[in-house]
């Protein structure tokens, strides 16, 4: 039954067969029509899938930040003609995070199959690999650029995260990892942990948890050019006793 796959890609430069499913590249060797978010990454990704994939022979279709959102619809002609289509982001999961849920919701509203196929997401990993509260998080994406308001989101996050014990997560443009990460020592908590997931499946792979006044001794490595994902997850606030 044709159907939108949503097809996640590596995190890096990872070897293809060390996180995506064998399942993944049949999926992607039947699929003529793909909806990606840059068509030079999408195409370099399904050559390392398979380099005997014809790119020229293939369609693709824009939905990256420049894209016309009219034209979603239309994207999908080809799945209401009988032909499966595939969705493709920059990296890892398409719709979590990453362009794809417009043209998925479309997909939906007219009752067409949807097919997530499984990959690298690095949400999930993060949270994985921190050690907090894995069974109620929240991914909140970009801060504030300007200090004030992001000191005051960062306090609202930490807050949230003792009353509610919920893990945040939240991402920066790598260039300024280490910006963010002075903000989170001066906003938070000494007792607050953090965890920075950086270079996830890579072979820069970073994954560490701790306190903030553990890490004001330790220090932050030299991320400014690796993607990262950072976690904070405070002391639970417990109730007075009378």
């Amino acid at each position: 039954m044709p159907a939108l796959y949503l097809i996640p890609t590596t995190l890096g430069d990872t070897p293809i067969d060390k996180v995506l499913p064998a399942y993944n590249k049949e999926v992607i060797l039947s699929i003529k029509h793909f909806i990606v978010e840059e068509v030079r990454t999408a195409r370099r990704f399904l050559k390392a899938v398979d380099r005997s994939i014809n790119i020229d022979e293939l369609q693709f279709y824009p939905m990256g930040k420049h894209a016309d959102v009219a034209l979603f619809s239309s994207y999908l002609a080809p799945l209401r003609a009988g032909e499966s289509v595939g969705v493709i982001s920059e990296a890892g999961c398409p719709a979590v995070a990453d362009p794809g849920a417009d043209i998925v919701a479309i997909a939906q509203r007219e009752g067409m199959k949807v097919v997530p196929l499984v990959g690298p997401s690095s949400i999930l990993l993060a949270v994985m690999g921190s050690g907090f509260n894995g069974q109620s998080f929240a991914f909140h994406g970009y801060l504030p650029i300007d200090s004030g308001e992001r000191a005051k989101r960062l306090k609202q996050l930490e807050l949230r995260s003792a009353q509610e014990g919920q893990t945040q997560l939240f991402i920066e443009t790598p260039y300024r990892n280490a910006k963010l990460f002075a903000d989170i020592m001066n906003a938070c908590s000494p007792q607050t942990r953090l965890c920075v997931a950086a270079g996830i499946t890579t072979e820069q792979e970073f994954i560490r948890s701790m306190s903030l006044k553990e890490w004001k001794q330790a220090g932050l490595p030299d991320l400014g050019k690796i993607p990262a994902i950072f976690a904070i997850y405070a002391q639970p606030h417990r109730a007075a006793r009378h």
